[in-house]
C-alpha cells in the first residue's frame, strides 16, 4: 500500500466503478476491452490517478481506481466516459 503524502495530510482513497452497456447488451469483445484499458491508462496518467485493476465482460466493465483527494469521483467518471 502506497499512501499519498501531502504537507498536512496522508490519504489512500479507492473507488470501484462499474460501467454498464444500455440494456446490458453484449457489445464488448476482447479487442474492445484491451483498447479501453489502454485509453483508461492514458487518461489516468494525465489526470494523476491510478488504475489498480481493470476487468470486464461483454456487457460491463469494472475499474478499481486510487485517486488524490483533490479529484472527485464525478470528475474521474466524466473523464473516463
Amino acid at each position: 500500500m502506497k499512501y499519498r503524502r501531502y504537507c498536512y495530510s496522508v490519504t489512500l482513497l479507492y473507488t470501484h466503478l462499474v460501467y454498464v452497456t444500455k440494456y446490458r447488451k453484449k457489445t464488448f469483445s476482447l479487442e474492445h476491452l484491451k483498447r479501453m484499458e489502454e485509453v483508461f491508462n492514458s487518461i489516468s496518467k494525465k489526470m494523476n490517478f491510478q488504475i489498480i485493476e481493470f476487468n470486464g465482460e461483454s456487457d460491463h466493465i469494472h475499474v478499481l481506481i486510487e485517486y488524490p483527494p483533490k479529484l472527485s469521483i464525478s470528475q474521474i467518471t466524466n473523464w473516463l466516459k
